[in-house]
């Protein structure tokens, strides 16, 4: 994995309370060494049983970035949320390419396309919010999803 030395861990006496930040350069070994981080991180949030879908969210996030991101760039942030009283983790991926993905009725025999629709079907809520000036302007545009204890 290519770090670009941008990890800020927001902690209590050495453990993430509540965000994780890492910018990359996606590679190969990429998803895998980020599901670690989500695991570990998951487990100290007793959030552990969401660690299996948000795996597969975040490993789909970071493989549209390596087939579709030219400069393979980006930014994952895991958030721990308390909204609406559950406890949950919301994941983003942020790049700076400007196309904004979506679903697609991929072929059955296809060997991709189904990416996102993986992430909608193990995550409560996903989106992609582009830059407040919009990704003609900056490119840049956050993949997100969101999953509920």
């Amino acid at each position: 994995m290519n770090d670009t030395s941008d990890t800020r861990i927001i902690d209590t006496h050495g453990f993430p309370t509540r965000e994780y930040r890492r910018s990359l350069t996606v590679g190969d070994h990429s998803p895998r060494h980020v599901r670690r981080v989500l695991r570990a991180l998951l487990r100290l949030w007793g959030l552990a049983r969401l660690a299996e879908s948000a795996e597969l969210a975040v490993t789909e996030l970071l493989v549209n970035v390596y087939r579709h991101v030219p400069d393979r760039r980006c930014t994952v942030t895991v958030r721990r949320d308390e909204g609406g009283g559950t406890a949950g983790v919301v994941i983003g991926v942020r790049d700076a390419h400007p196309v904004l993905p979506g679903l697609r009725d991929a072929d059955p025999y296809a060997e991709g396309g189904r990416g996102l629709a993986l992430v909608a079907a193990v995550t409560d809520k996903w989106g992609v919010a582009p830059d407040e000036d919009g990704p003609q302007r900056t490119g840049e545009k956050t993949v997100w999803c969101e999953l509920r204890a």
